[in-house]
């Protein structure tokens, strides 16, 4: 893969971020931090985001979907699961997207392939995007848990997130960018296993801490596998 499909990405990447809300903007803050450039968009347009470019300062722009698509060395989509259509597909051929969406049929209403098992979300993100390598990532993690649990390396109280996806080389350069971001990573397969850190799975929140601690606690390695070998379907 070119460019994110490598195995090192350097500090000065630049990550581009469709969908900016909750999780999509905390990464991007962890990213500034991490010394990485930001692309942001939403489906509301760049004029929208202005507050948060101002709040991150000058390593942050917001563009079109389309640009921050084209611009971002790692993708990252975090979008409701429905609006997955409108992720551009040409831009990301060759790239590492991380899959940070989750399915809520409340929300999304019922998808048939997803309720029978057959693929899981980002399955269906891996469908719409043939060119791209989708690596499923901080799905499983409460927003402001993700901010505040980031740990440099050799930390005792670094904290590991689960990620899954078919391309070895995506998934060094996911692994390697969420080093830089603070976490370790927790690899357990392709991405037909993504479903173990759905919601509703041990995985999904409860190794951090309730939603109602700000803060979180730290979720080590061992602690992380544990809950992805107890998922049961």
């Amino acid at each position: 893969m070119s460019r994110a499909g490598g195995e090192i990405i350097g500090t000065m990447a630049t990550i581009g971020f469709i969908g900016s809300g909750m999780i999509g903007s905390t990464v991007a803050r962890l990213s500034v931090a991490a010394g990485h450039m930001v692309v942001l968009s939403n489906s509301r347009g760049p004029d929208t985001l202005k507050d948060l470019v101002a709040e991150l300062g000058p390593m942050a722009r917001a563009e079109s979907v389309d640009d921050t698509a084209e611009a971002g060395d790692i993708v990252v989509v975090a979008t409701p699961l429905a609006a997955i259509s409108h992720v551009p597909v040409r831009p990301v051929v060759d790239k590492a997207v991380i899959d940070a969406n989750n399915y809520y049929p409340q929300r999304d209403g019922n998808i048939a392939d997803l309720d029978s098992g057959q693929i899981c979300s980002s399955q269906l993100l891996q469908r719409h995007l043939p060119g791209a390598s989708v690596v499923k990532a901080f799905n499983n993690i409460f927003y402001k848990h993700l901010l505040h649990l980031a740990r440099p390396a050799g930390d005792p109280l670094r904290s590991y997130l689960p990620i899954a996806g078919d391309n070895d080389q995506a998934l060094l350069a996911v692994a390697n960018f969420l080093g830089q971001l603070g976490y370790g990573v927790v690899d357990y397969g392709p991405l037909a296993e993504s479903w173990r850190q759905q919601p509703g799975t041990p995985v999904y929140g409860a190794p951090y801490g309730p939603m109602d601690s700000e803060l979180g606690r730290p979720a080590g390695e061992a602690s992380i596998r544990v809950a992805l070998d107890a998922a049961s379907r």
